[in-house]
């Protein structure tokens, strides 16, 4: 049997079911137009199919699994009522976007995802026609959808934008500004809240608690039932008590929850809705479609992990997901070979500890990714000295600066590529008050599957140019606790320590020291034909380097550049004086990054260095997603082929 749509472009489609049960099968759906004029009972068993599907893939391959749980409803009833990619569909956090990518033809490439040469893990305009605007970071949603409406009015076109603002968002400020200036504009807008309590950790703040009001609040909830079962009685001639009987229920829902805060914002506030449930779904937005004037926001209230059952319990651990058993939620994935020392991040966690049991002015901050950091343990050790401040990094960096403004060392552990969203705050809040702010910033360099929105590429280059921050990078264990150590001590300014989503070459061996601050570490000296100035995780990138060089009959210096701000000059002068050829090694932009700070000191210090240097870096392009060796390979940061580069160099020498 099949069910004959006649879908928005006028062409006649056909969707295959099963036999006699008449069942719609999700392998049929290869374009949202395919989903229009089925019945809600079919969205309802296409919603099942997707989400034994979501199961099947991540148990296999892993990858955000919670959050796009929470949205399969959400995301069928958006695709079924409004005409996508002619409406304009734009999702915030794009790690809940997994069933749009089921949806709009790449069902297949699905096990692809985060792989090499596979799905990017969030939305990307050149992936498809469908992701409107790439969401790697949060917040960002409701601006990019209002300046698509307004381009929408001076084209005179006639479409629907949409924009779905969820997992935490609604925590940054940026959401809000987007929120108060298209109130201001009114023009035709739609904003989705989904509202799941949670972004990766659970939400906080005053704004995720004056959400939280309406689902707790009994005198409502029993209203709204009570009202809606008088009013399916009604005669159809009963509109003048139907009408009173709703203004009844605005009055009160204005009273008890969050709608009079968007109201007041310049919107019309619908909901809260169960945006699991497709009968109010599909209605809902349909109304909204045919009858929107101005800005609007739907509030529809899901849950992260829903329909199954360990993720509903605890979303928290399954937003990201490594292979696993569905039955038990087990990992299966081979056991990987013994790590030769913590993660950098488990090492930053216990390094923290150890300066605040010792330093009582010691607090720390996140933005919405404790674990992730590794404050976690910090938060439940220290509960008075820890804050998280939500999807907010620029608040977190500014509300650093006041704590330090009162004898604290605030600790900012943000990842390298959230903490670009605050530059502004960390140079006028931080560095031009001289405050001694300490930013850890974890996923420094090549991040893996999460790809181009996430890689911390830039951080060496957007650090170092402020005036007066100090810029660090350790090698191991041992040196990111002494760096700590060194930044709580340094009190003329702020203080960067970047480390990678790796782990550490070895565990930690000895109590910290503090270190001279701009000192490098000579580490092998068998000769100077080549002198390799490494930061950080490059440092074990040099050492295999000198020795393939050694191998070649080449005599190899390798320093640990520790610091790449301020530079050690005193022997970076002993390096022009010395080598044959000076390498610098960073796993940063090239723009911009170490090796350019190497170069203009040897131009400022008439070191005469400059001809016989090679720079190794990131280069000045944004770098896809796949396996981190994958990656340095793509970079040219692979061992072997710095190694070629650094032979074919001096062959021409």
């Amino acid at each position: 049997m099949e069910h004959v749509l006649d879908d928005s472009r006028g062409k006649g489609r056909t969707v295959p079911r099963d036999g006699a049960g008449a069942r719609v099968r999700l392998a049929s759906i290869d374009d949202p137009a395919d989903l229009r004029e089925l019945s809600i009972d079919d969205l309802r068993d296409l919603a099942g199919q997707i989400r034994e599907f979501l199961v099947e893939v991540a148990a296999t391959k892993g990858g955000h699994f919670a959050s796009s749980l929470g949205t399969v409803e959400l995301t069928l009833a958006l695709h079924y009522v409004f005409h996508t990619p002619h409406d304009l569909l734009v999702w915030d956090v794009g790690h809940q976007a997994y069933v749009h990518k089921i949806l709009t033809g790449r069902r297949d490439r699905l096990p692809t995802i985060r792989q090499d040469d596979g799905l990017s893990g969030f939305l990307k305009r050149d992936e498809s026609p469908y992701d409107t605007f790439g969401a790697g970071h949060a917040s960002t949603a409701a601006s990019a959808a209002l300046g698509m409406a307004i381009a929408r009015e001076l084209k005179h076109e006639q479409r629907k934008v949409i924009a779905v603002v969820g997992d935490g968002a609604m925590t940054g400020g940026l959401a809000f500004e987007a929120l108060n200036n298209a109130g201001a504009l009114g023009k035709d807008l739609l904003v989705v809240l989904n509202d799941n309590a949670m972004s990766i950790s659970p939400n906080v703040g005053a704004v995720a608690h004056y959400l939280t009001s309406l689902t707790t609040h009994p005198y409502y909830r029993k209203m709204k039932e009570e009202i809606y079962t008088v009013l399916a009685r009604l005669p159809r001639f009963a509109a003048p008590v139907r009408e009173l009987a709703q203004r009844l229920e605005l009055g009160v829902k204005s009273a008890l929850v969050p709608g009079a805060f968007f109201q007041a914002l310049g919107f019309q506030y619908l909901g809260p809705i169960d945006g699991h449930d497709l009968d109010e779904l599909v209605p809902t937005l349909k109304r909204i479609r045919d009858l929107q004037k101005g800005p609007v926001l739907l509030h529809v209230m899901t849950h992260k992990g829903k329909g199954f059952k360990l993720a509903e319990d605890d979303p928290l651990t399954w937003h990201g997901v490594t292979p696993f058993d569905p039955a038990t939620g087990k990992t299966i994935s081979a056991p990987a070979p013994p790590a030769p020392g913590p993660s950098y991040t488990q090492a930053f966690s216990e390094s923290l500890l150890d300066l605040a049991a010792r330093h009582p002015d010691v607090v720390a901050l996140t933005a919405a990714m404790a674990p992730g950091t590794g404050l976690d343990d910090f938060a439940h050790q220290y509960p008075d000295r820890f804050f998280d401040v939500g999807i907010a990094e620029g608040h977190g960096v500014t509300f650093a600066a006041g704590l330090a403004t009162q004898g604290l060392r605030p600790v900012c552990a943000i990842y390298s590529t959230f903490l670009q969203r605050a530059f502004d705050h960390i140079v006028h809040d931080v560095a031009m008050q001289h405050l001694p702010v300490i930013f850890a910033l974890d996923r420094g360099g090549l991040v893996g599957a999460d790809g181009p929105t996430h890689h911390g590429a830039l951080d060496l280059a957007y650090l170092r140019m402020i005036p007066g921050m100090v810029v660090a990078a350790p090698r191991d264990a041992d040196e990111l606790a002494d760096l700590l150590e060194t930044a709580h001590g340094h009190a003329d300014g702020p203080f960067a320590i970047r480390y990678p989503r790796d782990t550490s070459p070895g565990p930690r061996t000895r109590a910290p020291r503090v270190l001279p601050i701009g000192s490098w570490e000579l580490l092998r000296e068998s000769g100077w034909d080549v002198a390799l100035l490494a930061v950080g995780a490059m440092v074990g990138t040099a050492q295999k380097v000198a020795d393939g060089l050694a191998a070649k009959g080449y005599g190899a210096a390798v320093v640990n550049a520790r610091f790449v701000k301020p530079l050690d000059l005193e022997l970076l002068r002993t390096v022009a004086g010395k080598a044959r050829l000076a390498v610098t090694l960073e796993e940063g932009t090239l723009r911009g990054g170490f090796g350019s700070a190497v170069h203009e000191a040897s131009v400022e210090a008439g070191l005469g260095l400059s001809a016989r240097l090679a720079h190794f870096g990131l280069p000045d392009r944004f770098l896809t997603h796949g396996s981190r060796g994958r990656l340095l390979e793509d970079a040219g940061l692979a061992p072997a082929q710095v190694l070629e580069s650094i032979l074919a160099r001096l062959a021409r020498t």
